[in-house]
Parts: C-alpha cells; structure tokens; sequence
C-alpha cells in the first residue's frame, strides 16, 4: 500500500517590499495547523472505529506537537506503521504486566504467612521452659530436692488471697520447681523474704549457670509478682553436705523476661558438685511468702575420674 499523499496549500503571496504583508505569519500558522489535522485524520483513516493515537506517540507539549508528530509517520516507509499488530503487541504487554502483578501478589502473601509462622514460633517459644543447655535440676532426669537443707513450706490457709485464688489448696512442696510447669500458682512458697532450698543432681556436674523462673506480671492472677525472689546467692555443695562454695550472687529482674538465666563465675567450674544450694535473701516487697517457680542447672557431668 502507498504512503498517502500530502496536500500541501499554496504559497502565501509576500509583500514587494520583500518582508510579509501583514497576517502573513498567522496564515502560515494556520495552514500549518490545517497540515496536522489533514496528517493525523489520514493516519487513522482505515484503522477500526474507535481507534486513536496511541499514548506513546502522544506528544507531551500540546496539539501543535502532536500534529508534527502524525505529519512524520504518515511520511515513513510503507508498512513501517500497521496499527492492529501495535494494539496487539500492547495486548501482550498488558498480559504480561498482569501476570507479574499476580506473581508479586502472591509472593507477598507467602512472606506474610512466614512471617505469622514466625510470630507464631517466637510466641511459643517464649511461653515455654527453654535452655540451649542440659537442665540437670529437673525432676524426671533424676534430680531432687535434699528436705534437710531447705525452708520450710509457707501455710497460706489463713491468707483468704490465697483460699481464693485456689494457689494453695494441694500441698506445695519444693519439688515443685524441678518440672516444667510453670502455670500460674504452681510455684513453692517459703516464709517471709529469705529461705533456701538445696538441690540434690542426679550426676556430679562442673556447673555454669543457674536459671531463675517467675511469671509475669501480666500472667499472675493477681496482677503483680511482689513475691517473685530478689537478690540469690548459688552455693555448690559437696557430697556429705558439710563444704559449701559460693558460685555467685545474681539478682532476679521483675522488669526483664520471666526466665532468665545467670552465668556462674570461674565457669566451667574445676571443680564437680552433686548439690546446688539457692539462697534467697530477699523479695520484690511481699512481707508474708515468697514463691519459686522454677531453677534449672546448667553444666557438664563430670567425668570418671572426677569422681574421687
């Protein structure tokens, strides 16, 4: 197919004088003009009804632009402009923009699924009794407590607090801070702001740490941890309870995570203990009781020849 044919108006006559006669500039201008639209209307002529220019041979700077830009394709190369394949290949782009949307969508979403996975994880995490070391005060690994050498239980019978609330109506002994559960109420109280209790392990350990648990202030029934323990001093005992080491003084944050746990000094110890002594010096302001959710020990067992 032919390119189309220009029509191109006459000249406009110029004054003798050699310069333009007056409104010779706007007659030009308007000529150009009438040039544009001649060019654009042969351009779209024999597209489908309805077409128009496409956005990307739009001009930015108005209509005069836009005129100037029709008037040069309709000079290009025959077949250098075929609108059907142009609406085609911009169908295709659009389908490929779509599918990029979707793959992108659906990436976020599986970021956010993994994301709630590993909220889900950490909050599960941190509600759980957790060491990356070996616990050897827990109760089902063979430890237990030495009665002789710790505090006697708090009675609370007459402490209506705790009749309602139920804390204390099964006997709470101190083997309760060798297992795991640390439910609200399920702590071993002693008298008053001091006590001791003494840990008998199933094994000689040259200990490293020592861990501490209470419940939150959020967690507690009561809505306040008063009678969380303080200041606590750890001791390693020997065999026939008659030496005692100290390993360390800590104290226990009300403030900071329920568990938490604090490393002992000259750890590793040289030197292996088959008794843990924890003494508690103080509370956090509660006069009657205070109460012991958890400990756990931390070390390595000694080895055959650590036994002598």
């Amino acid at each position: 197919m032919a390119p189309p044919q220009l029509c191109i108006p006459p000249q406009v006559q110029r004054h003798p004088s050699g310069d333009d006669p007056p409104g010779a500039e706007g007659a030009e201008a308007s000529a150009s003009h009438e040039l544009g639209k001649g060019a654009k209307a042969q351009m779209l002529k024999g597209l489908p009804s309805g077409t128009t220019m496409p956005q990307t041979l739009q001009a930015e700077d108005g209509p005069a632009e836009e005129e100037a830009l029709a008037s040069r394709l309709l000079v290009a190369p025959s077949g250098s402009w075929n609108g059907p394949v142009f609406m085609e290949e911009q169908t295709q782009m659009m389908q490929l923009f779509l599918e990029k949307e979707a793959q992108l969508r659906a990436e976020i979403r599986s970021m956010k699924q993994e994301l709630e996975e590993v909220k889900q994880a950490v909050l599960k995490r941190s509600s759980e009794v957790y060491v990356e070391v070996s616990d050897w005060a827990l109760q089902s690994s063979g430890a237990s407590i030495d009665m002789q050498g710790t505090s006697e239980t708090y009675d609370c019978k007459e402490d209506w607090v705790c009749r309602f609330f139920e804390f204390f109506r099964t006997p709470r002994t101190p083997h309760l801070i060798l297992q795991p559960d640390v439910s609200p109420g399920k702590c071993w109280p002693f008298p008053g702001h001091q006590g001791q209790v003494v840990i008998r392990l199933p094994a000689r350990v040259h200990l490293t740490a020592v861990t501490v648990q209470h419940i939150s202030k959020e967690a507690s029934p009561l809505g306040t941890v008063t009678n969380a323990p303080r200041d606590i001093a750890v001791f390693g005992v020997d065999v026939d309870g008659e030496e005692e080491t100290l390993l360390g003084m800590f104290t226990y944050d009300v403030a900071k995570e329920p568990i938490q746990t604090f490393p002992l000094k000259n750890a590793p110890l040289p030197r292996a203990f088959s008794y843990v002594k924890l003494l508690v010096k103080s509370n956090w302001g509660d006069p009657k009781y205070t109460c012991i959710y958890r400990v756990q020990v931390h070390g390595k067992m000694a080895k055959p020849d650590s036994l002598n």
